[in-house]
């Protein structure tokens, strides 16, 4: 399939605000559930959709609104979403503006005392009547969640950092940024930012058409439409601005830089069996078939020593040889594979890809494209071998699991660092050699357990966590994934490497043998996720805005901080933070975050005063 071209989405819902202004009862509550939000099927209120037009932006915009997206991994999505913050929802009159949390969350809630600050229509006792209207109003909650692909614990959120603090569920909202949504609008340039903020143009942002002027959500910076925007009018909106595009993408190469095919090195362990072995090569020869042709493969062996393929040669097998008792950095991969084999190699600078001097020539003969690769590649699975070092009765197999994974990581860096890749590794046992080994070689030495870890009493764990954690740190700066898939009786040491699979959203698969179905179905699943495509999306950075009054105290999912300070960081840390954008490495349309804020505004005169109906506003940008 072909790749598919740099997207960018938005995000935008309407709720209800107001203020917790005096203290709650704690006797219990029934809620009263109303529409909130109208249905996706509702008739749209405003413009009318964007029909075929001339090649202007506007047009243009109007053009691909109409086309569906294209298939592959590359996209920029963006989302704003406008959250309610909780007010004085008990005077009298406003009965109709209160809502319920979703189902899931009815039992634990109106089990126990109320929140404040999260204040419902309600009279009388939770009762039987109450759960079933709740389970007769959850499609709309559905709905919600399926327009955005945003849920929450609750449809209004505290109005002060008081009322917050005495709430017993967080504030958050778990997202899926790739996720499906239907009739989503795909337009051919690049999002609007703010100057100030680098906040993204929302249906949300008030707009001047007079003075072709738009204010932004999150800042109130007034900000010039370009020229391309010039015939921009009530009846002439772009897609952007359109209130039921909540959701939306744009093309962008400026934004994500250009298509490159995807990059896969398969990392084999041949200290198993024979039997282990044949399983193995008949599942890798399914895999590479379901492989795009554009994509890059690399095969790397590992047992005693570690062994990279030179797929690019194929008049006979060759391969370069590590040893398994050290770690591999960038410099000995450039100079042990020769790289700069008749080149003067420079000698200041990281070195990393052909815009620092390699010659594609040099990297194509690791990294060989599926299509060109098929023969040399099948050769190699099929004649794959038990590691021939001879292992003592007394002793369990050499395997430098460390460092063949650390090679693996080199050599991308050194290829191919920015780009889309997996590290696909299968290992059969625990490794015993080299950096990041869990247990000695003597069968008389039993392998750490979970008591063990609890006492402290594990001499090898730490040391392996650490030199997990510099890989994990390497892959991240390259934008690369690392994948396990541990076949193994024994414990195969994934208490240690799961920094670095969580840290690169890669994939953990546990099965007895290589022959076992859950280990072959999940392999093929993996390549077969997508009808134009793997499915997969690589190297991947979400950032995210919010209104003055909320605070973001982190992440919880498979990423890594990008350090980026902001004053939208709250002191308080859950999971990634202290910053405001993250790598996430690896992802595809069922991954999903959960953020957890913190409300800043604090009880004062101002508070009081304030007006039912204020919103704050929250945008994902990835």
């Amino acid at each position: 399939p072909a790749p598919r071209q740099p997207v960018s989405r938005t995000t935008t819902r309407r709720h209800r605000t107001g203020h917790a202004g005096r203290p709650r009862t704690s006797r219990p509550i029934r809620p009263r559930l109303r529409r909130a939000h109208p249905s996706p099927s509702s008739p749209n209120i405003g413009p009318t959709r964007p029909q075929s037009g001339a090649t202007s932006p506007l047009s243009s915009c109007r053009l691909s609104a109409e086309s569906p997206p294209e298939s592959g991994s590359h996209r920029a999505l963006h989302r704003a979403a406008s959250i309610a913050s909780s007010s004085d929802a008990g005077a009298a009159g406003r009965h109709q503006e209160a809502t319920c949390p979703p189902v899931s969350r009815c039992a634990a809630v109106f089990a126990s005392d109320p929140p404040v600050g999260y204040h419902f229509t309600c009279g009388g006792r939770l009762t039987l009547l109450a759960h079933k209207t709740a389970v007769y109003k959850m499609s709309e909650f559905l709905e919600l969640e399926a327009l955005d692909g945003i849920r929450m614990p609750w449809n209004v959120i505290p109005g002060t950092r008081e009322d917050a603090v005495s709430c017993v569920v967080p504030v958050s909202a778990i997202y899926t940024p790739l996720k499906s949504i239907p009739d989503m609008p795909v337009v051919p340039y690049a999002p609007l930012r703010c100057r100030m903020c680098r906040s993204i143009l929302n249906p949300f942002s008030r707009v001047d058409y007079n003075a072709k002027i738009w204010l932004c959500t999150f800042c109130f910076q007034r900000n010039q439409f370009p020229q391309h925007y010039s015939s921009i009018s009530e009846n002439n909106l772009p897609p952007e601005l359109f209130p039921q595009y909540t959701t939306i993408e744009y093309i962008s190469t400026a934004e994500t830089g250009p298509v490159m095919p995807p990059v896969f090195i398969f990392v084999v362990d041949t200290c198993i069996i024979e039997e282990e072995i044949g399983y193995l090569k008949s599942a890798l020869a399914q895999a590479t078939e379901l492989l795009p042709d554009n994509s890059l493969i690399g095969f790397i062996t590992f047992g005693t020593y570690v062994q990279v393929h030179e797929l690019g040669f194929g008049l006979l097998p060759k391969s370069y040889v590590f040893k398994g008792t050290k770690e591999v950095s960038k410099e000995q991969i450039l100079e042990q594979m020769c790289f700069f084999a008749g080149k003067q190699k420079p000698t200041t600078g990281v070195i990393a890809g052909t815009r620092d001097g390699l010659s594609s020539e040099s990297i194509s003969r690791f990294l060989v494209p599926a299509s060109e690769c098929e023969f040399v590649l099948n050769s190699v699975i099929e004649e794959l071998q038990k590691d021939p070092w001879h292992i003592p009765a007394d002793q369990r197999a050499s395997r430098c699991t460390g460092a063949a994974l650390s090679v693996a990581a080199s050599l991308l860096g050194v290829c191919v660092p920015g780009s889309g890749a997996r590290i696909m590794a299968f290992v059969g046992g625990p490794s015993t050699e080299g950096p990041g080994s869990i247990v000695s070689k003597s069968l008389t030495e039993p392998i750490r357990s979970h008591k063990d870890l609890d006492k402290d009493s594990a001499p090898l764990f730490d040391k392996a966590v650490k030199f997990y954690d510099q890989i994990a740190k390497q892959l991240v700066h390259q934008g690369h994934v690392l994948d396990l898939f541990a076949c193994a009786v024994d414990q195969v040491g994934v208490a240690e490497m799961k920094v670095a699979i969580e840290k690169t959203g890669g994939i953990v698969v546990l099965a007895e043998s290589f022959g076992h179905s859950v280990f072959k179905d999940s392999l093929l699943r993996i390549f077969q996720s997508a009808d134009n495509g793997l499915g997969l999306s690589f190297n991947g950075i979400l950032e995210i805005n919010c209104s003055k009054d909320v605070k973001i105290q982190g992440i919880i999912g498979p990423c890594s901080s990008l350090e980026k300070k902001s004053p939208l960081s709250a002191d308080t840390v859950i999971g990634q933070g202290n910053t405001s954008a993250w790598k996430m490495c690896g992802l595809d349309k069922k991954t999903s975050l959960c953020f957890v804020y913190d409300i800043s505004r604090k009880v004062g005169p101002d508070t009081v005063a304030q007006q039912t109906g204020e919103q704050l506003y929250l945008q994902f940008v990835t």
